[in-house]
């Protein structure tokens, strides 16, 4: 079947656009993929509920210069991405839209960006070609669409090394320069690792030292102040904070600074105690999946680009600080996929030039068209099978509702998308095969970000749990949680008390009993799957099945006769805290 005139002529149309009407072009597609859903959805777990819940505290309260969840300190993250929610939840008083605004704008930046310094490293057709590789890659449009910090830290990133690829290779230009050290600071009280552009210096200065003559003019004395750019920003945030907390001069605030000064910086990297992977993770788990197809065109252009290094040195410079990112990244024994954000626009940015002029390896196509037609088979397939109720789907959403009708409906969209990338692949069978995939991928980012959220939102929030505890208990009731989860916090319209996240179940549990003992019409919120000593199950009132578990109501028949006094005494309340939803 023939591609439309429309479809074979669009790249001819884009491409002869004047640059700022071309830029505006991508963004403006760029912005209805990622500002799509936004406003549909609430803060899901994992890392959604707990920034929404500090950015709502800090409006809340007023206090702003150290995190807070739950009305206790949070000393795992720096502030800079929960300020940024706080700021557009106190400009918008809408937390569902709040929440995702941050990321969506930097992802539109980094974008930007992208293009831009493909502009001018090459022409604005590389630039527009580097931009669609970004969006196609699976990893770049999840995180835009996500309020995880990693979307945010890697934008600062993308606009450090900005600055020194607009310094070295297209300057000199010391305000770039200067400007890029800026944001690595910035980077760093975003999420610690914001000084990595700093190690694009390492192949710019082997270069240098293989030609004296390269960077003659960039690469000099006035080099080595840029770190203080870096620092002055990071003193900033660092020097009010420790004062603040010298001031309280209290255990919980002395422990927060030195979390965050110590424990979650070098002691996490060298000694990480979660998310713990092999060395080779990223290389077969998440680069091959995350960052698909870009991993296979990488080989499938690796002879022009190999041939490339002599008269591009800027994508040598590209490749090894991505390979010096990876490595960084391995090392730590704690790793997550997101981690290699970063370093993805500098990717597409490495093998844009090359894709704009040449064709990949007579291999690539038809192995993507294989994919392509696998995959639409696969998720046809899975539709069918939900329909028909397969034992391990149903299985699956039984962890997180007991109606069928939800595998039902999940099964019905996964065939939906099924179809668009069967129709997509025959439909546009003469184009390239890229473009094919594309298209494919952004219809479906469409139907998840609209469809799928709403098939998924009562899903992914356990306010089924907590509105079948509010119409249970009277309105003056205070509700307290065992094994503090935070996204419950979120969602409670009752007065919500927790016993310190920072707690071990015991102390949790006997700081509950002594807060039930103390009060009135204090119940306790807890999984049915904890085993307790100063409190029994027998007789509790079934709350339903959320986030994989099901959940149990606590009230004073079900306290033991006595229970041990915790060590320390912990209870912190925060009042209707789901009021936001209203």
């Amino acid at each position: 079947m023939p591609a439309s005139p429309f479809v074979r002529h669009l790249p001819a149309y884009l491409f002869d656009q004047s640059r700022n009407r071309l830029l505006l072009l991508l963004l403006g597609f760029a912005a209805v993929m990622i500002f799509t859903g936004i406003g549909l959805r609430s803060p899901w777990p994992a890392d959604e509920p707990r920034f929404a819940e500090v950015a709502r505290e800090m409006v809340a309260s007023g206090q702003w210069l150290i995190p807070m969840r739950g009305g206790e300190f949070y000393p795992d993250k720096p502030p800079v991405f929960m300020w940024s929610i706080a700021l557009f939840y106190w400009l918008t008083g809408n937390l569902k839209v709040a929440f995702l605004l941050p990321n969506a704008l930097c992802s539109l930046l980094t974008l930007g960006l992208v293009f831009d310094i493909g502009t001018r490293l090459w022409n604005q057709r590389t630039g527009a070609v580097a931009v669609m590789l970004v969006l196609l890659a699976p990893q770049f449009l999840l995180q835009a669409q996500k309020a995880q910090i990693d979307a945010m830290v890697a934008c600062w990133i993308m606009v450090a090394c900005y600055g020194l690829l607009r310094h070295f290779f297209t300057g000199p230009s010391w305000g770039w320069y200067f400007t890029a050290w800026t944001f690595m600071g910035l980077g760093i009280i975003t999420k610690g690792v914001g000084f990595l552009p700093a190690l694009m210096l390492i192949p710019v200065a082997a270069m240098k030292f293989r030609d004296r003559n390269l960077f003659a003019d960039t690469l000099t004395w006035r080099s080595a102040l840029g770190p203080a750019a870096m620092l002055a920003v990071v003193t900033a945030w660092l020097v009010p904070m420790v004062l603040y907390v010298n001031a309280l001069g209290t255990d919980e605030a002395l422990a927060y600074r030195n979390n965050i000064l110590f424990k979650q910086t070098g002691e996490r990297y060298a000694d990480s105690w979660g998310h713990l992977q092999p060395w080779y993770y990223y290389l077969t788990s998440v680069i091959p999946s995350l960052w698909f197809p870009l991993p296979l065109l990488l080989l499938a252009l690796w002879r022009p680009l190999t041939d490339s290094f002599r008269h591009r040195p800027v994508i040598p410079v590209l490749l090894v600080w991505i390979a010096l990112v990876i490595v960084f990244f391995s090392l730590s024994p704690g790793k997550r996929g997101v981690y290699l954000l970063p370093a993805l626009p500098m990717l597409a940015l490495s093998l844009a030039p090359l894709l704009s002029t040449q064709r990949p390896a007579g291999w690539f196509p038809p192995l993507l068209t294989g994919v392509h037609l696998i995959l639409a088979l696969a998720l046809i397939t899975v539709g069918v099978l939900a329909w028909n109720d397969h034992p391990r789907l149903a299985e699956k959403v039984s962890d997180y509702s007991r109606d069928p009708a939800r595998l039902h409906e999940a099964g019905t969209l996964v065939f939906s998308i099924g179809l668009v990338w069967l129709v997509s692949l025959f439909g546009f069978w003469r184009s390239r095969a890229l473009g094919r995939l594309f298209v494919a991928m952004m219809a479906t980012w469409m139907l998840l970000s609209t469809w799928g959220y709403r098939i998924l939102e009562p899903l992914r929030t356990p306010r089924n749990i907590l509105a079948a505890a509010e119409q249970q208990l009277p309105a003056d009731a205070q509700l307290g949680m065992i094994d503090f989860r935070e996204q419950f916090i979120l969602f409670s319209k009752l007065d919500f008390v927790h016993f310190s996240f920072f707690s071990g179940l015991r102390e949790e549990e006997r700081n509950a009993w002594k807060w039930m003992s103390e009060g009135d019409n204090r119940y306790i919120l807890t999984a049915d799957n904890l085993d307790l000593e100063c409190f029994t199950l027998e007789g509790s009132r079934e709350l339903g099945v959320a986030h994989r578990e099901r959940w149990l109501l606590l009230g004073p028949d079900q306290m033991a006769p006595d229970c041990s006094p915790p060590a320390k005494v912990r209870q912190f309340t925060t009042k209707r805290p789901g009021l936001w939803m209203d």
